[in-house]
């Protein structure tokens, strides 16, 4: 049975410049601490935390959200790619993050924490800093 959830967060920056910053290789890198290579068009790849995470962008609504396969170098080969979708929405003078992530094997569970961890709480530093 694939695992999902749902993580949220606010950061205190507009739309537009988290998603550019997502799909942006310097900024993704500054913005999470790991080194990212990624890409800000439909079909491109992307590899985050120096390689541990790779991908592929599905669809991309500028400011809005972003579809990306995702996987780590825990999947085993037999274990097919999962999704992530990150939708941005305007949360005071910020932006309320709201991540899907679906698809996963049953050991996903453990990246739950790993999106607070590794993700929205750099991005908080970053952007806030």
């Amino acid at each position: 049975m694939p695992v999902e959830f749902k993580v949220t967060a606010c950061i205190a920056a507009a739309a537009d410049e988290i998603y550019h910053a997502w799909l942006n290789s310097e900024k993704h890198t500054l913005m999470t601490g790991g080194k990212a290579v990624v890409s800000d068009q439909i079909d491109g790849t992307f590899h985050a935390w120096d390689g541990y995470i790779q991908g592929r962008n599905l669809a991309l609504e500028p400011g809005r959200r972003i579809v990306q396969s995702w996987r780590t170098s825990e999947f085993k080969d037999t274990e097919p790619d999962s999704q992530i979708e990150i939708c941005f929405e305007r949360a005071g003078e910020g932006t309320r993050i709201t991540l899907w992530h679906t698809k996963l094997p049953p050991h996903g569970v453990q990246y739950e924490q790993g999106w607070i961890d590794a993700y929205f709480e750099p991005m908080k530093i970053y952007f806030e800093g």
